[in-house]
Order: structure tokens, then sequence, then C-alpha cells
């Protein structure tokens, strides 16, 4: 499994850690160990720009996902086919103020966020009240767990 971390925030991060975090949730969502994501942490200049030019709103956001292969979880004993996830995009900025207003910390908020930008490109999505019980339920159950663990 190829995890990049790529840091272009100037906010310090432990790359290691969401590395980690990633692995844990695709492992536990059952997908195959060669399939590749990349997580990049910018600044709010440029999330206002892919803001603005992919999801045609205003202002930066927490995170954005960017799907490639179309990949769906798998199941215990049958993974998914090896491929492309695609790129998980986090604004530490704005994760900074959400992390305030929860009062739990930036790294904790950008974790959070890391699981569910890889939620979202595996094709779980909260646009309904059903789908976001259960999106959000899943990323809460995969965050505590790799955060109980480590």
């Amino acid at each position: 499994m190829s995890i990049e971390v790529n840091n272009e925030s100037g906010y310090e991060v432990d790359e290691a850690e969401f590395a980690a975090l990633a692995r844990y949730v695709l492992d536990e969502m059952h997908v195959h160990p060669q399939t590749d994501l990349s997580i990049l942490l910018v600044g709010t200049d440029v999330m206002t720009d892919l803001h603005v030019k992919w999801m045609d709103e205003p202002g930066p956001t927490d995170v954005l996902s960017f799907p490639m292969d179309e990949l769906r979880p798998g199941r215990e004993g049958e993974t998914t086919p090896a491929g492309l996830l695609g790129d998980v995009v986090l604004c530490p900025d704005v994760a900074a103020q959400q992390a305030r207003a929860a009062g739990h910390s930036t790294a904790e908020e950008l974790l959070l966020l890391t699981t569910h930008g890889i939620l979202h490109l595996l094709g779980f999505d909260h646009a309904e009240p059903e789908e976001e019980k259960e999106m959000f339920a899943l990323q809460r159950r995969l965050l505590l767990t790799f955060l109980a663990g480590r």
C-alpha cells in the first residue's frame, strides 16, 4: 500500500501518524494492500482555489476528496481490486478553527477529517440523514479504535 503524505501548509504535523491512520482505515475497510492514496495538507489560499474550482463554493473548506478509480470497501476475506484510491486534501487553518469550536486539538480534527475524506473516496456520503448516520458512525468507530491503539 502506498500512502503519500505531503504537507505544503506550513502547519507542523506528524506525517507518519497520518499514514498510519490511513493504513488502518484502509485495512479495516478491506482495501487491497497495493492501493495508492495521497494526503495533501495545504494553506487557506490553495484550499480556497480548489473549493471554488471543484465545488463552485466560495472560501476555504476543511477537507476535499478526489476519487480516482472509484473503489468501494471490500469484505472480510475479499479485498477491493488494487488501484488508485485518490487524494484527500486538508486545510489545517480551517481544521484549527473547527477544533477550537469542538473543544479538541487541531491534530485530532485533522485525523478526523482524514478519516472522513478516505470514507468519501470509498463512496460514503452524508447528503441524506441515513447516509450521514452510517458514515459518521463508521468514521467515529474507525478513528476511536485507531486512537485507542496508538
